[in-house]
């Protein structure tokens, strides 16, 4: 079944929606002004109750001429929102309360201990067990939870302040308790810096002890391993034969690098004798004395001879003499360039004896060495233990000090101050009249509105179908209900063929159909009845109604899925069992069906109730009932079932209006919904047909009264109009097999 929206044929009409806070407004008046006497009388007698509030400040409250030297209010952590709260749970803490409730003697009070002053109502509710018994409970507990109760601790929001609210019956009672509990919290504080101050004396003075101690044993223990491992220290904190090692590298360094020199300033002078080559290249030959002033002499004998040679020839004696110099000198600087050569040798084997001589130093050094820096790692070690112990107890002593001097002096900085003193409140706090009955009064106005106008909406007293829809345009449904006395009257006697019906409703009776009288003739005495009846003529139904039974019917409403079904009835309440044996068909079919009869006995619901004092259509129609009220279960089947109902037609029939908001409600909750009309023509189910509607008509034979109603319905606008009979099957009070029973 295709589920339609009510919302898209009905529309809520505003104006008698609220028309219904007028109808209404003498109740709505009346409950108010009680509700608001009430809160009235109730806050007028409520014992009073005074606040106060007490203000602490959580921060460091160090000096700086008292706070401990190397330190400073940046190395503390401020307080984050946990911390405060951490600060608002110990100040409502067991401890604190006990503290000021001792001092202020709260257990003598009948407002903290329940059992000093016990109503008679209390004493009835402990005896009926509706309240626990207070003697129960210990006394010291009584007075700590009235004080829970009465106590209100909580954090300034974006600030590290809290605040402290205590309620009572005496505002002196109240500013004492707040301000009791704050100086109880900053004394408890202070309390705490103390003992902790005592406790860390009390750990440091054996510490200080021992650890004097250790550091003597430390140190000697270094110094013993010093003398006994012959660590000299050099320069730069090295030791000995480290430093040793490093001095005899440098000085190896430097007779190898002269040895290196030497041999290669003899290697080049003797290159240049054995080359024949000039030695005034070689820096050795250059730098000897010696050779400069034989240089200079050759020099000047070259130059005598170059004179000489322009006047006298080569084989004069005076130029064979100046040349034989020249050779003589030429001898001398070759035999003064082998003696460097000779002393440049005997200079690099002194620096090879040398070399050798710091190389096995050296290594003698190295091993040396290695056992110095062996033994240095165990006294680095002994040091450093020494240096750790040393630091330690000059970091207790220091500790020691400070905390001993504030022992000493009972100076305990508390880190919270009291910025605001609770004062003695003039005014309670509860209650405030007049904002309870203004809030009462208000409150009630608005419920009752509300609920007035939610049972006028749900009545559907406020629901009319929406403009355009397809209800808009028939003025009324033609039921088998009565209609209004002025309609009756207007009508006329004999123009309805629903009349008959109309009228034996405005007298709550029915009246007998004729076939139901010609029906208790037959069975009174059938063959005069059969004799007095007429023959009938009955005229020819139209060749393309086809008849069909319940099952073939059931079978058509399931296939096409059909929302509606409308079933009329001409030939009276006999002829109705064919919609409750199309219901039930469809039920058994595993279909959500409920069957709405509007025949004026009662003749479809009837056999699936076994009565006919169910509320019903006409009560929904009159709003003295909902949807769950009107809606009963078949004792036969799985259907369900919306009888005629107890109210008065004709105020039933004033609603007639709602009848296509009803039935759209139900095609929406079921798959499908059975009409049962009874004798209706055309125009009395207009209202009841929408989208996916099937007519059938019901018949018992073929006769003139089926063949007209028949040609009406088709004339009327239903050609597709479906004959079904119950011929065949069981009366619908019959329980039948596979089927539930009444019982």
């Amino acid at each position: 079944m295709s589920v339609q929206s009510a919302a898209a044929d009905v529309d809520v009409d505003l104006r008698q929606l609220f028309a219904s806070l007028g109808r209404n407004w003498l109740r709505i008046v009346v409950v108010t002004l009680l509700v608001t006497g009430l809160a009235f009388a109730l806050a007028w007698l409520a014992t009073p109750y005074y606040k106060a509030t007490a203000k602490l400040e959580i921060g460091s409250r160090e000096s700086e001429f008292t706070r401990p030297p190397g330190t400073n209010d940046d190395d503390k952590p401020i307080l984050d929102e946990q911390g405060v709260a951490t600060q608002v749970q110990i100040i409502s803490s067991p401890d604190i309360l006990k503290q000021v409730a001792t001092k202020l003697n709260l257990d003598k009070l009948p407002e903290f201990d329940e059992t000093l002053k016990m109503s008679a109502l209390g004493r009835v509710l402990v005896l009926v067990g509706l309240k626990s018994d207070p003697f129960d409970i210990p006394p010291e507990e009584r007075v700590l939870n009235a004080m829970h109760d009465k106590l209100n601790v909580y954090a300034v929001e974006k600030t590290r302040a809290i605040a402290i609210e205590f309620a009572s019956k005496d505002p002196k009672l109240a500013a004492a308790v707040a301000n009791g509990i704050a100086d109880a919290y900053i004394a408890s504080k202070g309390d705490a810096k103390l003992e902790s101050n005592a406790a860390a004396t009390d750990f440091l003075a054996p510490e200080i002890a021992d650890l004097q101690n250790r550091v003597k044993d430390a140190e000697a223990k270094v110094a013993a391993f010093r003398a006994q491992s012959d660590l000299l220290m050099g320069g730069n904190n090295a030791v000995l034969p480290t430093q040793q090692l490093a001095e005899l590298s440098s000085e190896l360094s430097r007779v190898r690098a002269n040895r290196a020199a030497a041999e290669a300033s003899a290697e080049s002078v003797r290159r240049a004798l054995q080359n024949g080559g000039s030695l005034d290249s070689v820096p050795e030959v250059l730098s000897s004395e010696l050779i400069q002033r034989l240089r200079e002499r050759q020099v000047e004998l070259r130059a005598n001879i170059a004179d000489l040679s322009t006047t006298l020839l080569d084989n004069h004696p005076r130029i064979r003499a100046l040349k034989s110099q020249l050779a003589d000198l030429d001898g001398q600087i070759r035999n003064e360039a082998q003696k460097i050569i000779r002393g440049l040798s005997a200079q690099a084997q002194t620096a090879k004896a040398r070399e050798d001589q710091l190389v096995a130093d050296v290594n003698t050094l190295k091993a040396a060495s290695a056992r110095a820096g062996e033994q240095q790692v165990q006294l680095d070690a002994l040091q450093r233990d020494a240096n750790v112990q040393r630091q330690q107890l000059e970091s207790y002593m220091t500790s020691y000090n400070a905390v001993a001097s504030r022992k000493d002096r009972k100076y305990s900085p508390v880190a919270a101050s009291l910025i605001a003193q609770a004062q003695v409140p003039s005014q309670p706090y509860f209650p405030k009249i007049g904002p309870i009955t203004g809030a009462a009064a208000a409150a009630s106005l608005l419920l009752m509105a509300i609920g007035t106008l939610l049972g006028e909406l749900f009545s559907g007293r406020a629901m009319r179908p929406a403009a355009g829809a397809r209800f808009a345009n028939i003025e009324q449904v033609a039921m088998p209900v009565a209609r209004t006395e002025s309609a009756v009257a207007a009508d006329g006697e004999g123009d309805s063929p629903f009349a008959p019906y109309e009228a034996a409703m405005r007298h709550e009776r029915l009246p007998e159909e004729p076939r139901m009288a010609e029906t208790r003739a037959m069975e009174a005495d059938p063959i005069e009845a059969k004799q007095s009846m007429p023959a009938p003529k009955p005229e020819p139904l139209p060749s393309r109604l086809g008849e069909i039974d319940v099952d073939k019917a059931a079978e058509k409403l399931i296939a096409s899925g059909t929302a509606r079904a409308i079933f009329v009835s001409p030939e009276g309440d006999e002829a109705a069992a064919s919609a409750v044996l199309v219901a039930r068909e469809v039920s058994d079919a595993g279909l959500r069906v409920l069957l709405l009869d509007l025949t004026a006995s009662g003749a479809a619901s009837r056999p699936m109730l076994d009565s006919s004092l169910f509320p019903g259509i006409t009560n929904l129609l009159a709003s003295e009932a909902q949807f769950s009220d009107v809606i009963h279960p078949d004792l036969y089947s799985d259907a369900h079932v919306v009888p005629v109902g107890t109210a008065d037609p004709v105020r039933a029939m004033r609603a007639a209006d709602r009848l296509p908001i009803i039935m759209q409600s139900l095609t929406t909750a079921y798959d499908l919904v059975v009409v049962e009309c009874g004798p209706a023509d055309a125009q009395g189910i207009g209202r009841l047909v929408g989208d996916g509607t099937e007519v059938f008509l019901s018949m018992l034979e073929a006769d003139d009264q089926v063949t007209q109603a028949a040609f009406k319905l088709i004339e009327n606008g239903y050609p597709n109009l479906t004959l079904v009979t119950p011929v065949g099957h069981e009366p619908p009070g019959t329980p039948v097999p596979g089927r539930r029973s009444a019982a």
